[in-house]
């Protein structure tokens, strides 16, 4: 075992986060880590890195191990460089970095320092810091990173950046590696060199992530759900049929609380009823002892939380009808996608692109045919950078006057009402409150809007009043995700342009977004590297760029 972790308590003020966290880690073990937006995953890595000491409990590491950690936030980086910022993020490199490079001119005849040098040398060439910048180079320039090493780390988007953080955990050689959403902004040939790195790197790791692709390969899984922690051993199709029999199990636990509660809530009516009929003391100390126990046991089980009840669609569609009638009662309330389920389908095209050479000064890519009608789906496939992003925005005629069209005939529909889900919320929208940027998307699209149809979008998403009040910057990934949602369903499309949906969204939501797809009558345009929503989703691939 590396790790042994004991969350007692955890609060913001008020609110308690969690309250019972326990779980371990073995030696070379990859662990998943899942549960619902606002659970606290990024929070209990925090703590499991050092940065937060704010809790009660005992986060304890086996004597020696090293542990390195995706960052959150990035303060006083100055003009340090990617390359520097990677190098002394790394266990070890500063300290024998320094050895090797300063005491040649200070140790003299000082044995001390001439053996502190010696074992440095050692040190540093068996960790491999001798080529480890031309590694990092080569793996930066597969992440799709190329000629930013040199480049002031400061100057990257948050996507880079996080990309640049799954490098270093890479080079890291750390005992415990602490890696939150890796494969976020990777495309599908980056996101399976980072799998097959994760399946045969010697480190322990544990990995927050909803890529399901990921999930598949890890060794098991820990979910954050009501304040606890539950384990799941194996990976995430074990989980998803532990998870299916672990709930039912719950469910009947809490349908026996209630009906014991119900029974008390008599209980003590009846107690309170015969202590005032009767007139012998003892009979009345009787009944008034039986109240006092029955109140008391009612109030113990009321005080017990409802637990959160959530069982993947094709597990809950396995189960007899009892326990679905059980499923149906309790499960966890989850986003509600008001998308039409016309039975009638247009076959009028929606989206023809023939021939099409797009780029700026050259061309991204060349040849490229589409011929999208209503009910059907197109995947557009490519490596970041081929042209995707440039495809989507010259078919919606954005402002980017410098999209070139060097060849070919691209046709969107003009009537066409358009949906558009993107990777990052506009910047425009960050001062906004959620409300306010609600109440934004609808306006901007020249649509009604009322107080009653805001907190009714926010019901359905998830969102509760507070939510409401908080600025857009200061959202959840997660948050932000479902107010990428409500835009793009505002004004009812017939035509969805989805750019990687299932980024920030937790494992039920993605799931409630697949099902409302499955039954959307309008057109799909996507991009997505979750191998997962891909299958859910289907349509004809169209190849972007080489």
């Amino acid at each position: 075992m590396i790790a042994d972790i004991t969350i007692n308590e955890k609060s913001f003020g008020p609110k308690v986060l969690m309250t019972n966290v326990k779980f371990s880690v073995d030696d070379k073990e990859k662990v998943g880590v899942i549960g619902r937006n606002g659970v606290g995953k990024s929070t209990l890595f925090g703590m499991l890195a050092g940065l937060d000491t704010d809790y009660s409990g005992d986060v304890i590491y086996k004597r020696g191990t090293s542990v390195v950690a995706t960052a959150q936030e990035h303060h006083d980086t100055n003009e340090q460089t990617v390359l520097q910022y990677i190098l002394y993020g790394l266990p070890e490199y500063a300290k024998l970095s320094h050895i090797v490079e300063t005491y040649p001119l200070t140790m003299g005849d000082d044995m001390q320092k001439i053996t502190e040098y010696s074992e440095a040398l050692q040190r540093f060439d068996d960790k491999g810091f001798y080529q480890i910048e031309s590694d990092i180079e080569r793996e930066l320039e597969t992440f799709q990173l190329p000629d930013i090493a040199h480049r002031p780390f400061s100057s990257l988007s948050g996507g880079q950046k996080r990309l640049v953080e799954v490098v270093k955990v890479m080079h890291s050689q750390a005992h415990l590696a602490l890696i939150d959403e890796p494969t976020n902004h990777m495309d599908y040939v980056a996101k399976k060199q980072f799998i097959d790195w994760m399946k045969q790197a010697p480190e322990a790791m544990l990995i927050i992530t909803h890529d399901r692709d990921v999930l598949e390969q890890v060794d098991r899984i820990i979910e954050l759900k009501d304040g606890g922690s539950q384990s799941f051993k194996g990976n995430y199709d074990a989980y998803l049929t532990q998870n299916a029999h672990s709930t039912c199990t719950a469910m009947k636990e809490f349908e026996l609380i209630e009906k014991r509660s119900v029974n008390l809530k008599q209980k003590v009516i009846d107690y309170q009823r015969l202590k005032e009929k009767s007139r012998n003391p003892q009979t009345i100390q009787k009944f008034k002892r039986l109240e006092q126990e029955s109140r008391k046991e009612l109030a113990e089980l009321q005080a017990k939380e409802k637990p959160t009840f959530w069982i993947d669609r094709e597990s809950a569609e396995n189960l007899n009808y009892k326990v679905a009638g059980q499923y149906a009662k309790f499960k966890a309330r989850n986003i509600k996608m008001n998308i039409k389920d016309e039975s009638s389908r247009s076959s009028h095209v929606l989206v023809k692109a023939a021939n099409v050479s797009l780029g700026y000064e050259t061309p991204l890519f060349n040849g490229v045919n589409i011929d999208l009608r209503e009910g059907e789906a197109i995947e557009l496939r490519g490596r970041n950078g081929s042209g995707k992003s440039t495809f989507i925005k010259k078919l919606l005629k954005t402002h980017d006057s410098d999209i070139t069209l060097f060849d070919g005939e691209l046709i969107l529909d003009s009537k066409v009402r358009i949906g558009v889900y993107e990777q990052e919320v506009s910047p425009d929208y960050f001062e906004l409150t959620l409300k306010e940027a609600i109440e934004r998307t609808y306006l901007d699209r020249n649509l009604s809007i009322s107080e009653t149809l805001i907190r009714g979008l926010m019901h359905d998403y998830l969102f509760t009043e507070s939510d409401g009040h908080v600025p857009v910057a200061k959202l959840s990934g997660g948050q932000k995700a479902r107010l990428q949602v409500i835009a793009m369903l505002a004004n009812d499309p017939q035509l969805l342009i989805l750019d990687e949906p299932t980024n920030h969204l937790d494992l039920p939501s993605i799931e409630e977004l697949e099902t409302a797809l499955k039954k959307y009558s309008g057109a799909i345009l996507y991009v997505s590297h979750d191998d997962y929503f891909r299958k859910a989703v289907n349509g004809a691939v169209v190849p972007i760029g080489a």
